[in-house]
């Protein structure tokens, strides 16, 4: 499978929960998430909302920075989100 791009994001709730994962098609699995349509830890807390997202150009570069952001810590995480987007907008809104 080819990929064009792929992309590392960061989803929330509104309790702040924080969900790192990867997709091949940012606006599709946003979508997912949204509706509920992905089963497991997110349709499970409700998470939906997109607040953090990089772009790479192969699968595996995205799927290292997936691998090196789960291990980072929750502060760690927050101070991403916060210096790129520092009201905690939902950027799924704009794909």
């Amino acid at each position: 499978m080819k990929y064009d791009y792929c992309a590392v994001y960061i989803m929330t709730n509104n309790s702040r929960t924080l969900y790192v994962g990867v997709s091949g098609n940012l606006p599709k699995r946003v979508w997912q998430h949204k509706n509920k349509l992905a089963d497991g830890f997110t349709k499970k807390y409700n998470i939906y909302k997109l607040v953090y997202y990089e772009q790479t150009t192969n699968i595996f570069s995205a799927i290292e920075r997936e691998k090196q952001l789960k291990k980072w810590s929750r502060k760690k995480k927050i101070d991403l989100i916060e210096k790129n987007n520092p009201g905690w907008e939902d950027l799924g809104d704009s794909l």
